[in-house]
This record gives C-alpha cells, sequence and structure tokens, in this order.
C-alpha cells in the first residue's frame, strides 16, 4: 500500500539531508553542534555509571570539551544570527540556539546520602520550579529505588511488578503501602504548601508564561484544543469501565485482578533472560541491536536513576568517511522478571530503534515532539501482551485477551494519570488527592482512598509535570500507528524483517525536520484518530 507522504518526504528530504544546502557560516554552527552535542551525551552517560570512559576520555575530559566547544558554537550560533536565514536554515538556526540553552534532562547518578539531603530540601517554601522539581526527583531516587518490603530493600519498578504477581491480599497491601515513604515526600500531608502542590502551581504559571503545558504542546501535536484532549482520555476510561464492570477493588489490588492470568508467563520470564528476549524480538523485526552497539544498562546500583529511560552516547552524522551511527544506550532497574518488565525493556529499545534510524543534520538530530517519541515506542512493546508474540518467544501463550487485557490495565492508568495532570495543571489550586480518587473511581472502579497520595507514583509527575500525557494520549497514537503497520507490512507481534527498514523509512529518518504533526498525518494519510484504541478495548472478551 502506498502512503500519503510523497509532497511531504520530499520536503523532508531536503531539511535531513547533509549540509550541502546550507548557507557556509550555518553548516560550520551545524557541525559545531554536532561536536557540542557528542560531549554532552558523552559526559552524561559517564555521570550515570554505565560507562567510565568514552573514546579514551574521562568525565573530566568530557566536561572540559562540553565547556570548550559550547562557547565555539555559541560564538557561531551568534555570526550565523546577524545572517538573513528563512526557511529550513532558520529553523535550524532557532533549534540549536534553544538547545544550546536548555539545561541537561539526563539524570546523572547520586549517592542515597546526597539524595536524601536534596529530598529534604523539598520543603523549603521558597524554592523555585526547577530547584524543587529537582529535590522531589531526588525524593524518587531515595525513597523510589529504596522501597522496604518483607526485610529487603527493592526499587519502585520492582515493586510495582511485584503488585502484579503477589497472590497473597495482605502482602500486596502491604507492600502498597510500603510505598508510603515516598508518597509522604511529594505531597506531605496534602496541604497547599505541600511540595507537589507548590510545585504544579508553578509549573501552571510558567506554562502561561511560555505559552503553554506539555498537556497544550501534545494537543498541538494532534492538532487538537486541550478540550479535545480531554474528551478523548475520558472516552477511552469510559470504553474500559464499560467492559470492566466487576465490583470496586482496592488500589493494592488493582494490578493483581488483571494480571492474574499472567502468572505462567511471568514465571518464564526471568530477570536474566529478558536482554536476550528483547533482542531476538528486535533482530526479528529487522533490527540487530548487538551490533549496532545499543548498550543495556539494566542492573541495578546505588544512586542510579529511578526510573528507565534511554538515551544517546553520541549521535549520528555525517563524516568525510560517510555516515556514522548513532551510539545509544538503555538505563533500567531489573531485578526480578515477568511480563510487566519486559515491556517497559521492550519500550526503552523502541527509543532506541528510534534513535539508530534517525537520518537529519544535526540540527534537526532528534526524535520529534515527546508524545509521538513515547507513543512509538510502545508500537512493539504492545507486542508482548500478544498470544503471537508469546508463542514464539516463549513457546507458551496466555488465554486470548488475558495480556491485552492486563496491558490495557496498565494503559488505562497511564490514561489516568494524563488526564489527572491535565486536570491539575488547569487547575493548579485542586487537591491531587481529591482529582485522582474521582479519576480512578469513575472509571477503573477502585475504592476511594483520598486519604493517601497513592497517585505519587511516577517520577515524571515531579521531574516535568505534565508528562504523563504523553503515555495516556500517546496510548491512542500507539493503537492508531499499530494499525498502519500492519496494513503496510502485515503482522509483525511474532517479528517480521519488513518491519524496521519500513519504519525507519517512512517515519523515524526524519528526525526533527518536519513538525510531528505533520509527518504523523502523512504517514496515516488523516489526523491520528482514537477509534483504533476504543476498538482494542471494546475487542476484550468477557473476564474469566
Amino acid at each position: 500500500m502506498r502512503l500519503a507522504l510523497a509532497p511531504l518526504a520530499t520536503a523532508l528530504a531536503l531539511a535531513a539531508a547533509p549540509l550541502a544546502h546550507a548557507a557556509p557560516p550555518l553548516a560550520k554552527a551545524d557541525q559545531a553542534y554536532a561536536d557540542w552535542l557528542d560531549a554532552g551525551y558523552a559526559k552524561s552517560t559517564i555521570e550515570a555509571g554505565t560507562l567510565t570512559r568514552i573514546d579514551g576520555r574521562g568525565l573530566t575530559a568530557w566536561t572540559r570539551l562540553k565547556v570548550v566547544r559550547g562557547r565555539r558554537l555559541k560564538r557561531l550560533l551568534g555570526e550565523t544570527a546577524k545572517m538573513k536565514l528563512a526557511g529550513e536554515d532558520a529553523r535550524a538556526l532557532k533549534r540549536m540556539q534553544a538547545a544550546l540553552g536548555a539545561a541537561s534532562t539526563t539524570p546523572p547518578a547520586s549517592t542515597e546520602e546526597a539524595s536524601e539531603r536534596l529530598c529534604a530540601t523539598a520543603s523549603d517554601q521558597a524554592l523555585a520550579e526547577t530547584r524543587l522539581s529537582d529535590a522531589l526527583y531526588a525524593c524518587f531516587e531515595r525513597w523510589g529505588n529504596h522501597v522496604p518490603f518483607e526485610g529487603r530493600s527493592i526499587a519502585r519498578a520492582t515493586a510495582l511488578e511485584l503488585l502484579q504477581q503477589l497472590d497473597a491480599p495482605a502482602r500486596r497491601k502491604a507492600l502498597f503501602y510500603a510505598l508510603a515513604p515516598l508518597w509522604s515526600r511529594i505531597d506531605a500531608a496534602d496541604e497547599p504548601t505541600s511540595p507537589y502542590r507548590r510545585l504544579v502551581r508553578l509549573a501552571a504559571a510558567d506554562a502561561r508564561a511560555q505559552g503553554g503545558s506539555a498537556i497544550e504542546q501534545a494537543a498541538r501535536t494532534l492538532g487538537e484544543t486541550q478540550d479535545q484532549v480531554e474528551a478523548q482520555l475520558t472516552a477511552a476510561l469510559e470504553a474500559w469501565r464499560t467492559v470492566n464492570p466487576g465490583p470496586p477493588i482496592e488500589p493494592w489490588d488493582y494490578w493483581r485482578r488483571y494480571a492474574e492470568g499472567l502468572a505462567p508467563l511471568d514465571a518464564a520470564i526471568p530477570a536474566a533472560a529478558i536482554p536476550e528476549l528483547n533482542r531476538r524480538y528486535y533482530e526479528d523485526l529487522g533490527l540487530d541491536l548487538t551490533r549496532l552497539g545499543v548498550i543495556s544498562d539494566l542492573g541495578v546500583r546505588p544512586g542510579k536513576a529511578p526510573l528507565a529511560y534511554a538515551d544517546f552516547v553520541r549521535i549520528g552524522r555525517q563524516t568525510p568517511q560517510g555516515w556514522r551511527p548513532a551510539r545509544v544506550r538503555v538505563s533500567a532497574n531489573v531485578e526480578r522478571g515477568g511480563l510487566f518488565v519486559l515491556n517497559e525493556i521492550v519500550h526503552e529499545n523502541g527509543h532506541a530503534a528510534h534513535m539508530m534510524a534517525v537520518r537529519a543534520r544535526p540540527a534537526f538530530f532528534d526524535l520529534g515532539d515527546d508524545l509521538f517519541v513515547e507513543a512509538f515506542a510502545d508500537v512493539t512493546s504492545w507486542s508482548v501482551a500478544e498470544p503471537a508474540w508469546q508463542r514464539r518467544y516463549l513457546n507458551l501463550a496466555a488465554p486470548d485477551g488475558v495480556g491485552r487485557r492486563a496491558l490495557l490495565a496498565n494503559v488505562m492508568l497511564d490514561v489516568a494519570w494524563g488526564l489527572f495532570e491535565l486536570r491539575m495543571l488547569k487547575a493548579p489550586d485542586s487537591d491531587p488527592n481529591q482529582v485522582w480518587t474521582e479519576i480512578t473511581s469513575t472509571y477503573l472502579n477502585i475504592v476511594p482512598h483520598p486519604e493517601i497520595a497513592w497517585w505519587a507514583l511516577r517520577v515524571q509527575l515531579v521531574e516535568q509535570p505534565g508528562y504523563m500525557i504523553n503515555y495516556g494520549l500517546g496510548a491512542m497514537v500507539t493503537a492508531d500507528l499499530r494499525d498502519r503497520f500492519r496494513r503496510a507490512v502485515g503482522d509483525f507481534d511474532a517479528g517480521n524483517p519488513r518491519w524496521y527498514p519500513y519504519a525507519s523509512a517512512h517515519l523515524l529518518r526524519f528526525g526533527a525536520a518536519a513538525p510531528t504533526q505533520d509527518l504523523l498525518r502523512g504517514f496515516l494519510g488523516r489526523p491520528v484518530s482514537i477509534e483504533p484504541l476504543l476498538a482494542m478495548i471494546r475487542s476484550l472478551p468477557p473476564e474469566r
């Protein structure tokens, strides 16, 4: 099937091509920008503890080199800004100027003691938004990476996996409340001056000053308004409520209710098997992660970032010898196996696949809008819930619909978090416990617990307020993209060597060379639709 992409592809090809068409001063700035990015990514990789040296240099050398290269880039951008640029060159200059002025978002490693000290500063009522966000992120490092349970300390991701696997309700409840020290650092006693409520007010004010929150940015990616986004989130939640009408469930039982039928699969996925399962699946999709040198940093260590993420070690770029591929790393805290953990690792490697496919000039060497970035990574991660994937890679499968329902139970939590942040940023004086309780009791049939801040389970809520919309609303994009890929190359849940070459050529290689809205519309042949997600929810068989 041919895509309605030809006019867009022509324009994108010019923006993504090497710098033959750029004005000479801009071409120099573009290369200096690539050098500066490489130094920054090398520095952050070493700071994160993934590697100790890159290209023979350690942290001190890369830190110094980033400063030197930044000064040169600033000078070249200043010279270029005096020129009369238009079109792609003007956009390239604007992107590089913005990046040079932005702070790094890659989390460095930290000690437990340092994280605890920084977390304690969140009570300071005078903290500005960035410092307050950093303090609350440190709370996730300290209290999220060290959850006390049954005589040992586990990571937050492990706790969430166990909430799906533990048979005894009493153990699940005990584990759920073991997360309370984290919640109390984020929202204190839920008073108006709590750290989180102050952060939301600051973030909302900043969004008004900067022309929109992350929610509004996601809406713009789809060419929609915030009200339309809210309507779509509630439509997905209403569809879920309709097909899951059972009795109210306690929050600590929510995950287990939908994941109970996955126990045989969880047993077949020990933590040590996850890297190989992930590697095999992507190889069957046409992407050899090992050959391309993707680094998997999946162990748990003191001070490691409390969330899973993917990032560059260096960008891909054109050299006199030809194209030098990007180098990418994936970081996560994997203590325990299971389908939930595997889904997360496949998701992060979806980012890696995206990063490796970009073939843009340095100024546009990016992945696009956050909504698209997160949605694309789930195109492959959702496959692990399907019987076809399970039979091929595990030699057993859950009954039809069981894996999909468990997946969607987690997706609906993301939708709920997206709606939660939308409403909090729209009305920042609201009580977050009440907002979360209303959403989860109305749509997820969870017993109300307005006395606890159990919404504070995701670090994104404090690291980048509004970011959860990219997972919640992103589910709509993911479902639509999965349908489009099936029509183009056939089913890919059990692998399909046509998938990655097709995705790279038609969707990923352009980077940030054009607005993501145009890219998605060109790929789909129309605006993104919620109908594939609603159809997926409505197709669930009755619960057994």
